[in-house]
């Protein structure tokens, strides 16, 4: 596996210095125009992560006004995370007020190390938006951010510290409910039920399975949700765990995953032991995002219902509440909770 560019790469492929590089990245010194520009090209021709960045230092000279909006989204190798990095920077294009997009993608899992990536972006960019669990090495990160005036907003999954500047997302408390409404209405008998999460340090999931536990009591209470599973959004442990579930409960009525890095190796688990027209029956399951395996796994009669997150309406919310807090930052108080209502695909509307 390749390592990303580094600056001195960067150095290197333009000709300079380290110490060069590192000015006009951070401007910490004027650099000639003529550099800068050799410098900008040589990192975009060996894919550097800060050339944008880099193109950005350049722009202010003229203009001071143009904003660099930061977000940390989590793993790189996602189709769902890089539509969403794409789908930043077009909202971040878009908007009237002129402004850069510099995506990160924290592929580390430690807590510590996504607070230090925190820190790092933040001396870079004037507001960030960021995908993280709820630990307190992250809530440090954001109060000193804070400190710092670099307002942060949460995206897709709310964090605990109250200086946050404010969540962007769908309300994970609808979308419980709405995949128990699914597995209670759609299961032809009642029976045991699992759910999974990525981690319950992920508040998002966290609510998602509280909803959809409180559904099931209030409206269904013949279902049985079983211990929650924790799949850390790894597909090969959301497979065997799947499996296990099988195995172990062949009156299995349904499985919500809140979560959706390892929805793939649940579907795979599901194919092979459960596919449609099994003698034991089809387990109704309800996932998260209309990824490609989502879409054939709903064609096939696999997966019953997607919930989507709707990017276009998160980013340009995301977006606009950035630049709302870069322009007012007294009228912020407290934390704003802008959530959008989730999208529902099955086999028939997609």
């Amino acid at each position: 596996m390749s390592r990303r560019p580094t600056l001195a790469a960067v150095a290197e492929a333009a000709g300079v210095s380290t110490a060069t590089v590192d000015r006009m990245l951070n401007s910490r010194l004027p650099v000639r125009e003529a550099t800068a520009l050799r410098i900008i090209e040589a990192a975009e021709r060996i894919g550097y992560h800060g050339a944008p960045l880099m193109r950005l230092r350049l722009q202010e000279r003229a203009d001071r006004t143009v904003r660099t909006l930061g977000f940390c989204l989590l793993r790189r190798h996602e189709a769902f995370y890089q539509a969403l990095g794409r789908e930043l920077n077009a909202a971040t294009a878009r908007h009237p007020s002129p402004g850069v997009a510099v995506i990160e993608y924290m592929d580390a899992v430690e807590p510590a190390a996504i607070a230090q990536q925190l820190l790092d972006l933040g001396r870079e960019v004037d507001a960030l938006a960021v995908v993280a669990v709820d630990h307190p090495h992250v809530t440090a990160a954001i109060e000193a951010l804070h400190a710092a005036g670099k307002p942060v907003f949460t995206l897709l999954s709310d964090l605990s510290t109250p200086l946050r500047a404010g969540f962007v997302g769908v309300d994970p408390r609808k979308s419980g409910r709405t995949a128990a409404w699914a597995v209670s209405r759609l299961a032809k008998a009642p029976g045991p039920v699992a759910v999974f999460v990525g981690s319950h340090r992920y508040l998002g999931h966290e609510a998602c399975e509280m909803s959809f536990r409180a559904y099931l009591r209030e409206h269904a209470p013949a279902f049985r949700v079983l211990d929650t599973q924790v799949n850390l959004e790894d597909a090969q442990i959301a497979h065997e765990a799947t499996l296990d579930l099988l195995r172990r409960h062949p009156d299995l009525a349904g499985i919500y995953d809140a979560g959706g890095g390892g929805a793939s190796g649940m579907v795979r688990a599901l194919r092979a032991e459960r596919p449609p027209g099994h003698p034991l029956g089809h387990v109704v399951t309800v996932c998260n995002e209309l990824t490609d395996g989502h879409r054939a796994a709903l064609v096939d009669g696999v997966v019953d219902l997607v919930l989507v997150t709707p990017m276009a309406r998160i980013t340009q919310t995301v977006v606009g509440a950035m630049h709302a807090a870069l322009d007012q930052p007294q009228a912020l108080p407290r934390a704003m909770q802008m959530t959008v209502p989730v999208e529902v695909c099955t086999a028939e509307n997609i």
